[in-house]
């Protein structure tokens, strides 16, 4: 079993669209996040006189479906947002909505391990693949001692933990289900059965599995030629497929997967593979069983249900 954690969360004025603070027990890292609108605050805070890291975080521009994120470093954050306030035809950014900045309550950080950090988030996010990077291409820094290296890694570890708790995904490395199991991930990565999903009238079907939370579709699998639904719901997100390539066409007259892809629930997949709205609780079965996607779901609910009673 994975070992739990604890994050200390603070509302700094109380309320949950403004201002907040999180940090990690034995870790010197701190955070600090907020919206633009909030700004005026924020960079009147401490943290954001020290060295640190940031993110700018917001709606891509040209495809409000995905998040566009700009990672920087400085030395005063404070007077860097104000720059990245201006308006873009004035040395500024416009797209960002929230930005969340990680310092060191120590103020042990320097400018060679920022620098050092910006680099590795960078190409971390690129990786990644869950936003549109502002940045371009990440420039390895290797100006620190190896011993430095060592413990700016556990500070990225600690980065990558704290920041999906407070909504920012575009650090967590996705778990694709074609990805090979090893001894060390084994234990913390929760899989499902298979699920199928069949291509009414056109002879095609897709595969999907569930893993750590995030339903994926797999590779090759075959989706609907064209989207055949009424216009809204899933079609934006069809169409963005198509477009960026995450669907081609397949000889067979379908669109096939050319890799893993996770979507946000099972009935966002279902409508995506079928060209138009689906529930896809009902819609996915379990391979080889007939097994709906909700039964699968209260079954494991009722296996619990005699350990719950015991309690």
């Amino acid at each position: 079993m994975t070992q739990g954690r604890s994050i200390r969360l603070f509302l700094v004025d109380g309320t949950p669209n403004g201002l907040l603070t999180a940090e990690i027990m034995n870790w010197t890292g701190h955070v600090l996040t907020g919206p633009r609108s909030k700004l005026a605050e924020l960079v009147q805070r401490p943290e954001c006189a020290r060295t640190g890291v940031y993110f700018l975080v917001g709606p891509d521009p040209d495809d409000s479906l995905r998040t566009r994120v700009y990672i920087g470093e400085s030395d005063d954050v404070a007077q860097r947002l104000k720059t990245h306030n201006r308006p873009e035809d004035a040395g500024g950014k416009d797209f960002w909505e929230r930005v969340c900045l990680v310092t060191s309550k120590d103020q042990n950080l320097t400018k060679a391990h920022v620098k050092y950090l910006e680099s590795k988030l960078i190409g971390i996010a690129a990786s990644a693949g869950r936003c549109v990077l502002s940045n371009g291409t990440a420039h390895e820094y290797a100006g620190l001692p190896e011993s430095d290296r060592a413990d700016m890694a556990f500070f990225l570890e600690q980065i990558r933990t704290v920041l999906p708790v407070l909504g920012f995904e575009f650090l967590r490395e996705l778990s694709k289900p074609s990805a090979p199991v090893t001894g060390d991930n084994l234990p913390t990565i929760e899989r499902s059965p298979l699920f199928r999903r069949e291509v009414p009238k056109e002879g095609g079907y897709a595969l999907a599995q569930e893993i750590d939370g995030e339903f994926f579709v797999l590779k090759d699998s075959r989706a609907r030629s064209k989207w055949g639904g009424a216009p809204g719901g899933y079609e934006a997100l069809f169409k963005q497929l198509v477009a960026d390539g995450v669907l081609v066409p397949d000889p067979s007259g379908l669109l096939r997967f050319v890799d893993d892809y996770a979507f946000k629930s099972p009935s966002a997949a279902a409508a995506v593979v079928a060209g138009r709205s689906s529930n896809g609780r009902t819609a996915w079965l379990v391979d080889g069983t007939g097994q709906t996607y909700a039964a699968w779901q209260d079954q494991q609910l009722s296996t619990l249900q005699p350990a719950l009673e015991d309690a």
